[in-house]
């Protein structure tokens, strides 16, 4: 019980800017009424796959860890820590820092909203999506099968004070 609130204060601060992002533009119809879909250039979607291949557990989200900007980021982050995520192993960007994440994220993965959640490069969903897997046990048997979770202290081990 003593790690959850080190685990919450460590995944806060590991957050990343979106520095890794190129800033060149999604490319759109010409016409404005066109309601054709909108394409990632090939420069955004590899520094959005530079960004998902940056740690084992990624999660696109409005703000930080620290400070969500929104109650499903929120809630993704406790779910994350509720699950025993490694720190060292995660990294979540701000999408509110960078409008061509914002929407490019949502392209990249054909899924609307935001929070985003990848494990070793692969979608795993929302915010609805991860409170399902984690009520049914779904997620902790995956992040546990990708050795991507906090190893636990030996029985018995006293914690020094």
């Amino acid at each position: 019980m003593l790690l959850r609130p080190a685990l919450s204060a460590t995944l806060r601060l590991s957050t990343r800017p979106s520095s890794l992002l190129s800033k060149t533009p999604l490319l759109t119809s010409s016409h404005p009424h066109n309601s054709t879909p909108r394409l990632l250039s090939t420069s955004t979607r590899a520094a959005i796959t530079k960004a998902v291949s940056s740690a084992p557990v990624v999660l696109f989200m409005k703000g930080t860890p620290e400070t969500p900007q929104c109650g499903f980021s929120r809630a993704s982050i406790q779910i994350l820590g509720l699950q025993g995520v490694d720190p060292a192993k995660f990294t979540a960007f701000n999408v509110l820092e960078d409008e061509e994440l914002r929407q490019g994220i949502k392209e990249y993965s054909e899924w609307p909203t935001i929070p985003q959640l990848y494990v070793e490069k692969e979608f795993v969903g929302g915010c609805d999506i991860l409170m399902s897997m984690h009520q049914s046990g779904e997620l902790g048997k995956l992040l546990e099968e990708k050795g991507v979770l906090v190893e636990a202290e030996a029985e018995g081990e006293e914690v020094k004070a």
